[in-house]
């Protein structure tokens, strides 16, 4: 008896063990973070959202492959895919059959839904936020968190942005411009719609001129212009941005820097 209780005193782990596999599994989660947010990107880009909005219902494996026109061979390669996007809430799935005793080795035996996350990813969607989230996982705007340290040992402030790529993000190419712009306009179109239909005469009821700081291409302007049209709306951006925008009525554009001139208005809208 007493050997068998030393057995089993072996097999416990002591406190000390037990908290180090503890942070071990947390440091493994923070390390491999990444591959959610990289599968994101990936399912986006592939069109997964789409290809199951457009499909009008769930879908199975095998269907989804033949939309997306994806090779056979990455079949494999999907099912992992949209394992890990079903762990991370961004899909789910049921069992078609669970009477059958080989579901697990047939494809077709799961349908995938979309959830609410990625149903605002669905790029014909007018709440669509898909341009945000490619543009935020950029590998330009990625790689600047590779060289964090070496930013931090830089005199000055130079952002890591201004260290990984040796010039400013405002200085980049103008496709990176572009797809910026349409990043942070897709996600003030999102939360404007919402702002503006749930609480939109409690906000800007009373309220006879507003400027939006960075407004960039006017998206939230635009939308409580629509709203409220006796609000004169002003866009204050940087020449750069404010150069592409057309001429609107609704909207003024301003050239200038926030720092140095904002133009007089009853509200200043600032949107983080």
């Amino acid at each position: 008896m007493a050997g068998h209780d030393d057995d089993e005193n072996k097999q416990a782990l002591d406190g000390d063990d037990e908290s180090l596999l503890e942070a071990q599994s947390h440091l493994w989660n923070l390390t491999f973070g990444f591959i959610n947010s990289m599968s994101l990107k990936c399912a986006i880009q592939l069109g997964i959202p789409d290809v199951i909005h457009k499909h009008g219902q769930p879908i199975t494996l095998s269907q989804l492959i033949t939309s997306l026109n994806l090779p056979i061979s990455k079949t494999d390669w999907l099912r992992r895919l949209l394992r890990l996007l079903v762990h991370s809430g961004l899909l789910a799935k049921t069992i078609i059959n669970n009477n059958s005793s080989n579901y697990d080795n047939d494809d077709d035996y799961y349908l995938y839904h979309l959830t609410p996350t990625s149903s605002i990813l669905v790029k014909e969607k007018p709440n669509n936020v898909s341009p945000f989230v490619l543009t935020m996982l950029d590998s330009a705007l990625v790689s600047p968190w590779h060289v964090l340290s070496d930013a931090f040992k830089c005199n000055g402030v130079e952002p890591a942005f201004n260290v990984a790529h040796a010039t400013g993000l405002w200085e980049t190419s103008e496709e990176l411009n572009k797809d910026f712009n349409e990043a942070m306009a897709s996600d003030a179109k999102f939360l404007m719609d919402i702002v503006v239909s749930n609480w939109g005469d409690d906000v800007f009821g009373g309220l006879k001129s507003i400027v939006d700081v960075g407004g960039g291409s006017g998206a939230a302007a635009f939308i409580i212009a629509k709203r409220f049209p006796q609000i004169k709306c002003t866009v204050l951006d940087l020449p750069r941005v404010v150069a592409s925008m057309s001429k609107s009525e609704m909207v003024e554009f301003v050239q200038g820097d926030m720092f140095e001139f904002i133009p007089p208005a009853h509200a200043v809208l600032l949107k983080v």
